[in-house]
């Protein structure tokens, strides 16, 4: 659907707009009473989300981003689909799944009652992807810029087996100042350690960032704070259908090795994921659908 169609089917006047972007690819722009926020549909993913009166974004997204079919997005909300991380039965598929480099549709818009913006979009198997998947399933995302963002990702399953499922909203947070950035809410927590030979460690204390942290946390609570004493702010997140959550900073030499990623941007950024990973895998039944939900907000300190 070409962007004058969109615009006469989804639009919303002084809402939400949708216009070429970077690489020509289409994103949605919306703009509301409470935020602005960015969306693009290849990779149905969240690049920006700014709520009114303040400067910071939360969303980090590098400068130096790939806008191109094939590639994924550095920075925002990639959605990691039907699977996370490598390729769970070691077919060399790609890591953490299709959903991240390829093109969705829109399928609804809408103003809620109280002047929130909703954007929903879906993601159905293709003559490429159905090479990569075993089954018949789609994915949909429910997007409300609002107060808060809230991200809900739901997967149906149409076909005749049941299916096992890994996933995360892959989120990537700017911060002022990772040496001056904590996470709160996985104190205690057990993680895998993806940096240490993937061993199980017990989390002592608020996560602090010094060197590369490759973590997935497992039975996670449902609500982790990012204290971001640099910009002033606290980051909240409220997820569903989430045991687990994956905590990510390439840190120093490897951001340097990344092409789409800026040397020192490692210092401005940190990926707090909601996710099913690690053993956190869902099972979705023929008919079934799962979803999984991510609510972020912010208040100022």
């Amino acid at each position: 659907m070409n962007l004058e169609a969109l615009n006469e089917r989804f639009g919303i006047t002084d809402q939400l707009e949708f216009v070429e972007g970077k690489g020509g690819l289409t994103i949605a722009v919306i703009k509301n009473k409470y935020a602005s926020a960015v969306v693009s549909l290849y990779a149905g993913q969240v690049l920006s989300y700014r709520p009114a009166n303040t400067s910071a974004d939360l969303m980090f997204l590098s400068e130096q981003a790939y806008y191109q079919t094939g590639k994924a997005i550095k920075g925002g909300v990639p959605v990691c689909w039907p699977w996370f991380g490598p390729d769970p039965k070691d077919k060399g598929r790609p890591a953490h799944g299709f959903a991240r480099t390829s093109e969705w549709d829109v399928i609804e818009t809408g103003a809620t009652s109280d002047g929130a913006t909703r954007l929903v979009l879906e993601l159905k198997l293709n003559d490429s992807t159905r090479a990569l998947w075993d089954g018949e399933i789609e994915a949909r995302l429910d997007i409300e810029v609002g107060k808060s963002l809230k991200l809900k990702l739901s997967t149906i399953n149409h076909g005749k087996e049941t299916i096992a499922l890994s996933q995360a909203l892959h989120t990537y947070f700017n911060v002022g100042d990772i040496a001056k950035t904590s996470v709160n809410g996985l104190e205690d927590k057990t993680y895998i350690d993806k940096v240490d030979d993937s061993k199980e460690k017990t989390q002592s204390g608020e996560v602090t960032i010094n060197s590369e942290v490759d973590r997935i946390y497992t039975n996670v609570n449902n609500r982790l704070v990012i204290n971001d004493v640099e910009l002033s702010r606290k980051i909240h997140i409220e997820s569903e259908g989430s045991h687990s959550a994956v905590v990510w900073n390439p840190w120093k030499k490897i951001a340097a090795g990344m092409a789409d990623l800026g040397d020192e941007d490692y210092k401005r950024m940190l990926c707090v994921e909601t996710t099913n990973a690690g053993p956190d895998v869902v099972s979705v039944a023929p008919g079934g659908r799962y979803s999984m939900s991510a609510e972020y907000s912010i208040t100022a300190t």
